[in-house]
């Protein structure tokens, strides 16, 4: 009864957000839950990250942090699907995701882009299962992979962090409408910085 007129108080989100901030093992869930949704869960994880980070704004860096490593140990079990059981698991999750099309045109552009396209992977709608597929079954430097993953990742999780310290309830739609666009600059930031060093 106490639990029910909780929820009824404060809502069945806030009741539960309050279980998950009050939990010991709330980052071991978020680790597990960012793990899934780079390898099986084609669901964003923002639906569970914004609200998690408001009410753990002290904290928000970590949570990022947890968030972004748990994509990567996804993005690590996905690259070895890719390169060693690509026929079978590797054909299933590509069927599930947008068929075989979809991933024969990303396979395509990641062998004229390379790093370029892993990265954007990370900040556009395209399923990350196909970065991760693809760099494992084309034979993709597995460093530059997970290096490509890492900042294109760690751009939209600690991105929303700051978007969360900066303008609290307004995050979720600033993010939906400008992670591209933010994605898109810092890439071009990138590729001019590395240019500007190595050339």
């Amino acid at each position: 009864m106490k639990a029910v007129s909780k929820m009824a108080g404060k809502g069945a989100a806030d009741y539960w957000l309050e279980r998950l901030r009050q939990s010991p093992y709330a980052l071991v869930l978020l680790f597990f839950l960012s793990s899934l949704e780079a390898t099986l869960i084609p669901i964003p994880l923002e639906l569970v990250l914004i609200p998690y980070m408001m009410i753990e704004r002290q904290r928000i860096w970590l949570v990022s942090s947890v968030a972004l490593l748990g994509c990567l140990v996804g993005a690590l079990f996905g690259y070895w699907v890719g390169v060693s059981l690509f026929d079978s698991l590797g054909q299933w999750l590509i069927n599930t995701l947008g068929g075989a099309e979809s991933f024969e045109r990303y396979v395509a552009s990641l062998e004229e882009e390379g790093f370029v396209a892993i990265f954007m992977v990370g900040i556009t709608p395209v399923p990350f299962q196909f970065a991760m597929l693809g760099a494992g079954a084309t034979g993709y430097p597995l460093m530059l992979f997970l290096l490509a993953s890492a900042l294109s990742r760690g751009i939209r999780y600690y991105g929303l962090a700051l978007l969360v310290l900066l303008f609290g309830d307004t995050a979720a739609e600033l993010w939906k409408k400008h992670a591209r666009a933010v994605g898109v600059s810092l890439l071009m930031v990138f590729v001019i910085g590395f240019a500007m060093y190595f050339l």
